[in-house]
């Protein structure tokens, strides 16, 4: 019998929501989720590429991975995906903080076993990785998706954190004369490299 897991909010409940919309613009904005799980009392924790498709979360791996090999045995795992969006400054090392968009989604996987079905999972792994750019790729051999297991995870039992805004100081630390406030933090694209066997004359597209 498979365990649900306790998605209470114990501490900074305020913070906390299981607002499906919102869950589904925080892992729509990532692109590495962290996958936990335990075997034999021991616990990893595996940092992978993910996608968000419909109701579902998709991550990839190879067919001999020890993450594969035990969650397509129907292993409980967690996924979460975590935006560090800010340091939060305050007067005090206690109420120093961060600015934050987190979520963690619970249950058991399932290994896509059909082939049309795992084909479009990948297309939607790769557009949400490599938006406009699956039109430009051949497609997948056999052989490569042979090679290539595909879980997907429902997203129904999960749980979101989020802190947003200025540090929230004791009224007694205003008047400490220090700089308080928000360093702001987000990840952004530098400019592309080309690849050293670049073809001649390729330009690069758009979409990058």
């Amino acid at each position: 019998m498979t365990k649900k897991a306790d998605t209470k909010f114990k501490r900074a409940a305020e913070r906390g929501s299981h607002d499906f919309p919102l869950a589904c613009k925080i892992l729509d904005t990532g692109k590495i989720c962290h996958v936990g799980f335990s075997v034999d009392e021991q616990p990893y924790v595996v940092p992978m590429a993910y996608a968000r498709f419909e109701n579902q979360l998709l991550i990839h791996g190879s067919v001999a991975s020890r993450l594969v090999k035990n969650l397509s045995s129907g292993l409980q795992c967690c996924v979460t995906v975590t935006h560090y969006d800010g340091l939060v400054y305050a007067r005090s090392t206690f109420h120093s903080s961060m600015n934050y968009r987190s979520v963690m989604v619970f249950g058991v996987a399932r290994t896509i076993e059909d082939t049309e079905e795992k084909r479009v999972g990948v297309q939607a792994l790769v557009d949400h990785l490599m938006p406009g750019r699956r039109e430009e790729l051949r497609q997948s051999s056999s052989q490569e998706l042979n090679a290539t297991s595909l879980l997907t995870l429902p997203i129904e039992t999960f749980s979101i954190k989020c802190r947003t805004g200025p540090p929230e100081d004791l009224k007694s630390d205003l008047d400490h004369p220090v700089w308080a406030g928000v360093v702001p933090l987000s990840v952004c694209p530098g400019e592309p490299v080309d690849a050293p066997d670049l073809l001649p004359g390729i330009s690069r597209p758009d979409y990058l």
